[in-house]
């Protein structure tokens, strides 16, 4: 690669950061520019709604890298500074400031934005999103001392932020459209495991409801639904979910569909730029869909292979999707994907009684997804695998726990 060749990174977080790491890994010396919109250097965002949120880890422990590596590999990080404009022609971006940047590959990491509830009452003091470190440490103030919270939206931000509020003493309400939580990431059969877990702690569950405006004297008092009661709060955090921020890319005329569209090798049409992380829809091999992924481990692999691309290298990004949680003493990590309706059955080997089993979901006799519960010994390698493996796996031994994992994807 060129030692004159410069590259600029358009989104400092995750995916960025460890894009410029894998750039310099790979032997690239050109010029790397590390563009975000936010002024903290890059940092990771599972913790704003587990430990950092609930005081547990400390604020140094979320950053990517040290704030000395960035000088020691020669990246220039320029933050607090957004893209105002892509020049595809030029080759060149526009910053806010003015300055304007060429290069000679282009990378779109820009993440995604907390969609807003569009009713009376969205801008009172008290109304809380979680998606940047601030953020999470707004809401921390606001539950540590206990009150009356209500969290709109029974995703994973959501549960997860509820879990934390009752961690810290409060009375908390969750308010959820569909009839269970996490019904679109996990159906409706694990959905109502996680409904368990939070009334088993004490969360007030409104499924089946609709917010329809907030109340107060210029902060939040209470939370009213479309059945007409009304639910006195102290706290409100909204969590329905993220958009793109596909922005950028629309108006460069890049192909955006529910995210910037990519190939299996995070190619945008245009063959300068690509695109990784919370906005990228990219083609999975795997699957044989364009899926867009908004979770930490896709922005930890997603960026490497997008970077790896740029350099020229032969890539396929076809892993299963994955993610985890931390909600009260359950411990989960999820694999896989199917689309709504995907699936035909969800078979569970292990105790759910007990939180100590696995979940795979099946379409046919074949294995698209699958969680497991503080099943930590085994874990979900074996279920990644299986995933891979895309053989016929018969329910009665998915079921068995004494056949090991390992077993039935050799087999």
């Amino acid at each position: 690669m060129a030692t004159e060749q410069t590259f600029v990174i358009v989104g400092a977080g995750l995916a960025g950061a460890k894009a410029a790491q894998t750039l310099r890994e790979e032997g690239f010396t050109g010029g790397i520019t590390l563009v975000g919109a936010e002024a903290e250097r890059p940092y990771e965002r599972p913790p704003l709604s587990k430990g950092y949120l609930l005081g547990k880890e400390e604020r140094d422990k979320i950053y990517v890298h040290d704030e000395g590596w960035y000088g020691e590999h020669e990246v220039e990080p320029v933050l607090g500074t957004r893209v105002t404009a892509l020049d595809r022609g030029a080759r060149r971006v526009e910053l806010d400031g003015g300055r304007r940047l060429g290069y000679d590959r282009l990378l779109l990491a820009t993440g995604a934005s907390p969609r807003r509830l569009d009713v009376p009452g969205a801008d009172l003091d008290g109304v809380h999103c979680l998606r940047t470190v601030g953020d999470s440490e707004r809401l921390r103030e606001a539950i540590r001392a206990g009150g009356r919270v209500v969290v709109v939206g029974a995703g994973w931000i959501g549960l997860e932020t509820a879990a934390a509020a009752r961690e810290y003493g409060c009375e908390v309400t969750v308010v959820e459209p569909r009839p269970v939580p996490l019904e679109a990431s996990l159906g409706p059969e694990m959905g109502a495991f996680f409904a368990g877990v939070h009334r088993e702690h004490g969360v007030d569950l409104r499924l089946g409801r609709g917010v329809t405006g907030f109340s107060g004297d210029g902060r939040v008092r209470a939370v009213a639904l479309d059945d007409g009661t009304e639910i006195p709060a102290d706290a409100v955090v909204v969590g329905v979910g993220a958009r793109p921020n596909t922005g950028l890319a629309e108006q460069a005329g890049l192909a955006v569909e529910n995210g910037v569209l990519v190939d299996a090798a995070l190619r945008t049409d245009d063959p300068h730029v690509y695109a990784a992380g919370d906005v990228a829809r990219a083609l999975n091999p795997l699957y044989g869909a364009r899926i867009r992924v908004e979770h930490w481990a896709n922005a930890l692999n997603g960026g490497p292979a997008a970077a790896r691309s740029m350099l020229g290298l032969q890539v396929v990004y076809d892993r299963p999707p994955y993610f985890y949680t931390d909600q009260y003493e359950v411990g989960m990590e999820f694999t896989g994907w199917f689309a709504p309706g995907g699936y035909d059955e969800v078979v569970v080997r292990g105790d759910l009684q007990a939180r100590d089993f696995h979940a795979f979901w099946l379409a046919g006799d074949r294995v698209v997804a699958g969680m497991h519960v503080n099943r930590w010994d085994e874990g979900i390698a074996p279920v990644q695998d299986l995933i891979r493996t895309a053989a016929p796996v018969g329910r009665d031994r998915l079921a068995d726990s004494s056949i090991p994992l390992g077993d039935l994807a050799k087999s």
